[in-house]
């Protein structure tokens, strides 16, 4: 069955939700490959094999913490490469869609943002998405290159499929634009105690 990359969306290789609803849609048009970056990606493989990826590729480099944005790029190209995938999946965020869209660029394919669904087509992946506030519902694909879509959380169920989840090292050669906006500092959101809005039902 052809592959699809998944780009993982984690704190310290603990998986988030998002990725995981991926990961089930991504089952639909092939073999989940996931793609883990930054500290913790080995500790990710287990639950990531649990839910549907055939393989795990990984790289710890310590650019994707200190640099915002274009390592990971770099990382998803490389995947890209080894893989030869049907699709590429990334969870959308602001971060998600603009790593999508520079991939897009680099591999001169198409891209679909914020797709609902998703499914084999006899002309490529199928994307569903909602718009215009979600008066009209569309159906469309990529019509060149390797579709590259961008997937809205809780599109999707969490459902386990126990896969092998083979890890492998992804060697990742990283561009002189990769190290051209440094992230000087992090500081994490104060909790209310309510729900993430990506996170609600």
């Amino acid at each position: 069955m052809a592959e699809v990359l998944v780009l993982v969306d984690h704190v310290d290789g603990a998986v988030r939700k998002p990725t995981l609803e991926l990961l089930t849609l991504a089952r639909r048009i092939g073999d989940p490959v996931a793609v883990v970056l930054g500290a913790g990606a080995g500790a990710a493989a287990s639950v990531l094999g649990e839910h549907g990826a055939v393989k795990v590729l990984t790289s710890d480099a310590p650019e994707f913490a200190d640099f915002s944005v274009v390592p990971k790029v770099d990382a998803l190209r490389a995947a890209f490469e080894a893989v030869s995938p049907v699709a590429v999946l990334v969870v959308s965020s602001a971060e998600g869609r603009e790593v999508a869209a520079r991939l897009a660029l680099r591999v001169g394919s198409g891209i679909i943002t914020d797709a609902t669904d998703l499914e084999a087509g006899d002309q490529g992946v199928v994307a569903t998405q909602a718009v215009f506030a979600a008066s009209y519902t569309t159906r469309s694909r990529v019509s060149r290159g390797v579709p590259v879509i961008t997937v809205k959380p809780n599109s999707a169920p969490v459902e386990p499929a126990p896969a092998a989840g083979t890890v492998e090292a992804l060697p990742v050669v990283f561009g002189e634009s990769a190290t051209g906006t440094k992230v000087t500092s992090r500081t994490p959101r104060e909790s209310t105690g309510r729900p993430e809005l990506t996170e609600a039902a």
